[in-house]
């Protein structure tokens, strides 16, 4: 970004240029893997093309924005984690059963031509597509290692060679994914009459009264995602279960009446926040950075019920000064 800044207009000139003569092409991809909270390949594009990625969805993503359905929580305007969060325990709250779907490996197993064929509803430009085109084909081969799709009726062996899969860490992935799987939510919506769902990228919860129906519409929508989205779900944890059991959400239990943080997702903080204490200490990392570090996870598990949780946490992380020259504002008693 740096880089880019420096004479960023001359630079900003040239990629203009290079996008109305045809000449753009994205560049290579910086793979790396993250383990938590489950392994995950991230691509991250060079920066010029993350502005690009940028302007083709300032510029598309409006005409799909009024159709989407309030309900889809990720990656869009006023929405996010702690919005869908809210959602689903307000509908515990009214309902006693809930039905919990995810899709297996979501962004390595979306279907281009499928995701062609929504896009192009409402992009009729060329020179959009060609840059849309550009973007899906430069992430060819990424997830060569995902599992196979599903096979349909009518399917050869070719199926499993379609095109699919779409880079992690690409602004238009988030958005494609919204745009790829807003069939779905209009089926839950008009097909199923189920009001009470929200979806958060991958993960579905559908609320309702009756534990035979909604048993009924995992069926239904397991059917549809294989037939017309070319997706499967987990089988293991596609059930219906008691709402005030506690429902597994977004790093979070949700219940009718308290949240909790996971246990994992507890065990994961507390040692990412004492490796950077100690980095502190050791002079390896500016106060700045650790304090970062502290504030945004406060800020993250403040949504559920820790106030023990976020005193156990942070008097594990004294802060004493090895030196003077180390000296720095300790943390606020409001920060808990």
């Amino acid at each position: 970004m740096a880089r880019f800044s420096f004479g960023v207009g001359e630079r900003l000139l040239a990629l203009q240029q290079a996008l109305r003569d045809e000449t753009w092409r994205p560049g290579p991809y910086t793979h790396f893997t993250i383990s938590e909270p489950k392994q995950r390949l991230i691509s991250a594009a060079p920066f010029a093309d993350r502005v690009v990625h940028h302007a083709l969805c300032s510029v598309i993503e409006p005409r799909f924005e009024a159709s989407f359905i309030p309900w889809s929580y990720a990656n869009r305007v006023g929405k996010g984690t702690h919005r869908a969060v809210d959602r689903v325990q307000a509908l515990a709250r009214r309902h006693r059963w809930v039905l919990r779907l995810d899709v297996v490996k979501h962004f390595p197993s979306l279907d281009h031509a499928i995701l062609r064929d929504l896009l192009w509803r409402r992009v009729p430009e060329p020179g959009l597509r060609r840059i849309i085109d550009l973007i899906l084909d430069s992430g060819a081969g990424i997830h060569d290692n995902a599992p196979d799709g599903p096979l349909l009726p009518g399917d050869d062996l070719l199926a499993l060679c379609r095109p699919r899969g779409l880079p992690i860490g690409n602004l238009t992935s988030q958005f494609w994914s919204n745009v790829f799987m807003d069939p779905l939510d209009k089926f839950v919506l008009r097909g199923l009459c189920c009001g009470a769902y929200v979806r958060y990228v991958d993960d579905l919860a559908l609320f309702g009264d009756d534990r035979a129906q909604l048993l009924d519409w995992r069926d239904r929508v397991i059917d549809f995602l294989a037939q017309r989205l070319r997706l499967r779900v987990h089988a293991g944890s596609a059930q219906v279960q008691a709402c005030a059991a506690g429902i597994p959400w977004l790093g979070f239990v949700v219940s009718p009446t308290c949240r909790r943080v996971k246990s994992r997702k507890v065990v994961e903080a507390t040692r990412h926040l004492v490796q950077r204490h100690a980095a502190w200490r050791c002079g390896d990392l500016a106060f700045s950075a650790f304090d970062a570090s502290v504030q945004g996870w406060i800020n993250h598990v403040r949504y559920a019920d820790t106030w023990g949780l976020r005193r156990h946490v942070l008097q594990r992380l004294p802060l004493e000064r090895r030196s003077p020259a180390s000296r720095q504002a300790p943390l606020s008693a409001a920060a808990l």
